[in-house]
């Protein structure tokens, strides 16, 4: 149906005859002549439709009168010449702004018949209500934006399985119905039919079926793979989302990452033309929540944040010297120039600053203003018990001079970095540390590491696996007698590892246990019970004693990989068809009734009443 994509024509083929087809992207009637934006995938072209040129010639006279009812994104084919615009008239903005097509004819494919919802031409492009766009998502995906962030996408993908292939990674294929296992986010559920009363469940990631393919000798795998969890959702979350996944056998942590740097270093030059420097900065899950209160810090920006607690345990500021004494931290954020860009309203109780570290579970925060000489100034009762030798100590740690602006939180360890963190993350957008342009954007990579094994969940009184229970612990902290794991456990460190971007979490993974009784000894310490265990990973632990070599792995979020690649703050701007936040499909209507028959097939009968208003 056509010879050339509209995008790919150029002024060296003037003369040649083309037949192109696409959408009526603007029609503009110039006083008898008629251009036309034709679009399609490659891109833009003018269409010419000028009556002196066919004058007589009865296809072009129709060709001349359908063109003069065109409307937006009405489908047309166009037969004509490629013809060198004038000088003056030349489009820098398009790739084919060199030339224009004299139309000799047009015929009508497919005509819109009703109102469209919104602008699709890329030159009307406007701020569309986003609960618009996913609901006409079809017309959405033919403009620029989208277009290019699914291409932006194919290419990151491309890209990847380029560069595993090329180190001999195979791809495979794991189930989609599987079994539900504890531990992790909700699962998606799945009645059978022929089984009644038993369910499958989407699978959160593919974890234990490539740990099996370890087992099996696959050696090196990977999958572009559609994961599922059923948990409440953000900008940058879905119920159903793709990884980049991947598991090696034979290699150690080191290995892994300096692989793993290789791909990403890849996807980033092809994508972004851009070489990133090797290797990425680590740091340990134990400094991270030091210097930075969070376990996925953006160091694009300092701010950091400074213990001194020691400095304030024995003060006569009690809000300081009892938060140590229970147990707590006191910690202080340093904001250059903060006296002038600051002011104190928006510290206490009702400004925007008190009402970040509010919203991270804090009473408040402290302050204390750097004049000149080191002078510093505070309301309340801190400078008035820091003695002379504590201050000068608390300027030095901090690097603060004068018009330094210092914010403390005190509290519960976690809390105080929790709130300071926010606070940070906060006054980085407001005094402009964070880069706003997306195409100077700073790309700092940073892995993160020695993550603990378990977190203490209070709400069910034990601990849960900070990362998933398959991880293996840090043999210094386990020791060699297995007597002692039960005692060592709870204390270990993971051999678990982020990689973090900007603050953002990109991917996630560790080696894993091969050793079937330290798996037991796992699950037992978050509080399975030993049958419990043999009978939710029993196939797991039988595979790990048939010759389990010793592997690890990680997983990418390729959606917000791509959501940062493209500049993007969703990820729904770089998935095709999303879902909005309350996890509903806008175009076709889903989730939805059943049929009564369809659920008595299945064994399941709905108990949902629905809430009166």
């Amino acid at each position: 149906m056509r010879s050339h994509g509209c995008g790919d024509l150029r002024a060296d083929q003037a003369g040649q005859q083309v037949m192109l087809c696409g959408w009526v992207d603007r029609r503009r009637d110039h006083g008898g002549v008629i251009f036309i934006d034709l679009r399609d995938r490659s891109g833009t072209v003018q269409i010419t439709v000028d009556p002196e040129l066919g004058a007589g010639d009865a296809e072009f006279s129709a060709a001349f009168e359908a063109a003069g009812h065109l409307r937006h994104e009405t489908v047309i084919q166009v037969s004509g010449a490629v013809r060198s615009r004038p000088y003056e008239s030349i489009n820098d903005n398009l790739k084919t702004g060199a030339i224009e097509v004299l139309a000799s004819s047009i015929t009508l494919l497919n005509a819109v018949k009703g109102n469209l919802p919104f602008p699709v031409s890329v030159h009307d492009e406007e701020n569309t209500r986003e609960e618009l766009r996913l609901k006409y998502r079809y017309l959405d995906l033919r403009r620029k934006r989208m277009n290019e962030n699914l291409r932006l996408r194919a290419l990151t993908i491309r890209t990847a399985r380029a560069s595993l292939e090329a180190e001999g990674f195979i791809e495979v294929e794991t189930p989609v119905l599987t079994r539900s296992t504890p531990e992790g986010a909700r699962d998606y559920l799945v009645p059978s039919r022929v089984c009644g009363g038993e369910w499958f469940a989407l699978p959160q990631s593919p974890q234990l079926f490539k740990q099996l393919l370890m087992v099996g000798g696959i050696e090196r795998y990977y999958q572009v793979a559609r994961c599922f969890r059923d948990e409440d959702l953000r900008a940058d979350r879905q119920p159903e989302f793709t990884q980049l996944d991947m598991e090696m056998s034979f290699m150690d942590q080191e290995q892994i990452l300096g692989l793993n740097e290789k791909l990403i270093c890849a996807i980033w030059q092809a994508v972004k033309g851009i070489e990133l420097p090797r290797p990425f900065p680590r740091l340990s899950w134990h400094e991270a929540m030091e210097r930075y209160g969070s376990d996925r810090p953006d160091t694009r920006y300092g701010l950091e944040l400074v213990n001194v607690s020691d400095l304030v345990a024995d003060m006569g500021f009690k809000v300081f010297s009892g938060a140590v004494k229970a147990g707590g931290a006191v910690k202080v954020i340093a904001v250059p120039g903060g006296n002038e860009a600051i002011s104190n309203v928006r510290i206490k109780p009702g400004g925007d600053v008190f009402s970040e570290a509010q919203k991270a579970g804090a009473g408040g925060l402290a302050f204390i203003r750097v004049r000149e000489g080191g002078e510093i100034d505070s309301i309340g009762a801190i400078k008035d018990n820091l003695s002379e030798a504590s201050k000068a100590e608390l300027l030095e740690r901090t690097g603060a001079q004068p018009g330094t602006l210092l914010l403390f939180g005190a509290g519960d360890t976690a809390t105080v970095n929790k709130a300071l963190d926010r606070v940070r993350q906060y006054l980085a957008k407001e005094l402009g540390l964070v880069p706003k342009d997306r195409d100077n954007d700073k790309w700092n990579f940073l892995w993160v590491v020695d993550f603990p094994m378990f977190e203490f969940n209070k709400d069910e009184n034990r601990l849960e696996a900070l990362h998933h229970p398959f991880c293996a612990p840090n043999p210094d902290d386990l020791g060699s007698d297995p007597a002692q794991w039960a005692a060592n456990l709870p204390t270990a460190r993971a051999q678990a590892y982020d990689l973090v971007l900007n603050g953002l979490e990109l991917g996630g993974g560790s080696l894993r246990i091969h050793d079937s009784a330290l798996q037991r000894q796992v699950l037992q310490t978050i509080g399975l019970p030993l049958e419990e265990a043999n009978r939710q990973f029993g196939f797991l632990m039988d595979a790990l004693d048939m010759g389990a070599p010793p592997h690890g792995g990680i997983a990418f979020g390729l959606d917000r990989m791509v959501m940062l690649l493209a500049g993007e703050e969703s990820i729904r701007d770089t998935i095709a068809f999303p879902k909005t936040q309350q996890a509903r499909c806008l175009l076709t209507q889903a989730p939805a009734d059943v049929a009564s028959k369809q659920l008595e097939e299945l064994h399941v009968a709905s108990t949902w009443v629905e809430e009166e208003d």
